[in-house]
C-alpha cells in the first residue's frame, strides 16, 4: 500500500453522523471527501471544516442514483487515484408503525433503494480503488433492528428489513473480497440527529469515534463483523 496520505470518503457527510465523522477523520489525518445529494448543503458543510484548517473536499453523490454513483467514482479516482476509507452513512428512517403488508408500497421501495440498494452500488462502484492497492476499510452504519430477533416483532417494518439485508450483504461481501480489505457493520445506537431527534442520548461526536474505531484495524482485524458500543456481537 502507498504511504501517501489515507483517503476516505463518508456518504450523506453534510450533517449529523456523517458531518462528524468527516470532521473526526481527517482530525486523524485523512484527507477526507464529504459525499451529499445536495452540492449547496455539501459545499457549506465541507467548507466549514476546510476553514478550520481540515483536508476536506466535496462531491456529489446521490446513493439512490447509480449514474451519480458511478460519476463520483470516476471523479474520486481522477482527484486522488485512491481509496482506503468508505463509510456508507446515507440512509433513511420512512416508517410508521404500520405492518410491513399494510404500508404504503413507495415506502418500503424507497427505504430499501437508499438503505439497501445504495449500499450495495456504493460498494461495488468504489471498491476497485481499494482492490488496485489490496487494501481498504469499509463501514457500513446499520441498525440493532436489522438484527434477525428483531423481525419477531411488529412494526418498522421497511427499516428493519433494509437494515436486515444490509448486515447480510455485509458479511457476504466480506466472504467474496481478497487482500487486506475489511468490511464490516456499526450500530451507532440512538443518536441525536434529524433522524435519531433531539432526544437521543448518544451524540454525533460519541457515535462517530464508536465507527471510527473499524477504520484503523490492522490485517488481522474483524471482517464481516457487526458491533455496537465497540463490542462484536452476534447478529
Amino acid at each position: 500500500m502507498s504511504q501517501d496520505k489515507q483517503v476516505a470518503l463518508v456518504t450523506g457527510g453534510n450533517r449529523g453522523i456523517g458531518f462528524e465523522l468527516v470532521k473526526q477523520l481527517a482530525l486523524k489525518g485523512y484527507k477526507v471527501i464529504l459525499a451529499s445529494r445536495d452540492p449547496e448543503m455539501g459545499h457549506e458543510a465541507a467548507q466549514k471544516l476546510i476553514d478550520s484548517n481540515l483536508d476536506v473536499s466535496f462531491v456529489e453523490m446521490d446513493v439512490d442514483n447509480q449514474e451519480s454513483i458511478n460519476q463520483a467514482a470516476i471523479t474520486v479516482n481522477m482527484r486522488f487515484g485512491r481509496l482506503d476509507v468508505l463509510v456508507n452513512n446515507a440512509g433513511v428512517y420512512l416508517d410508521k408503525n404500520e405492518k410491513i403488508l399494510a404500508m404504503e408500497l413507495g415506502i418500503l421501495e424507497k427505504t430499501m433503494a437508499t438503505n439497501f440498494f445504495g449500499v450495495y452500488h456504493v460498494i461495488r462502484s468504489f471498491i476497485p480503488l481499494m482492490e488496485i492497492q489490496g487494501y481498504g476499510r469499509i463501514i457500513n452504519v446499520s441498525s440493532e433492528y436489522g438484527a434477525m430477533s428483531e423481525m419477531s416483532y411488529p412494526g418498522v417494518g421497511a427499516y428493519k428489513l433494509s437494515k436486515f439485508s444490509l448486515n447480510g450483504l455485509t458479511r457476504l461481501v466480506a466472504a467474496e473480497i481478497n487482500g487486506d480489505i475489511k468490511i464490516n457493520a456499526v450500530d451507532p445506537g440512538w443518536v441525536s440527529s434529524d433522524m435519531g431527534g433531539q432526544s437521543a442520548p448518544i451524540t454525533p461526536k460519541q457515535a462517530a469515534e464508536s465507527i471510527l474505531l473499524l477504520a484503523t484495524i490492522g490485517p488481522e482485524g474483524p471482517n464481516g463483523r457487526f458491533f455496537r458500543d465497540g463490542e462484536q456481537i452476534d447478529w
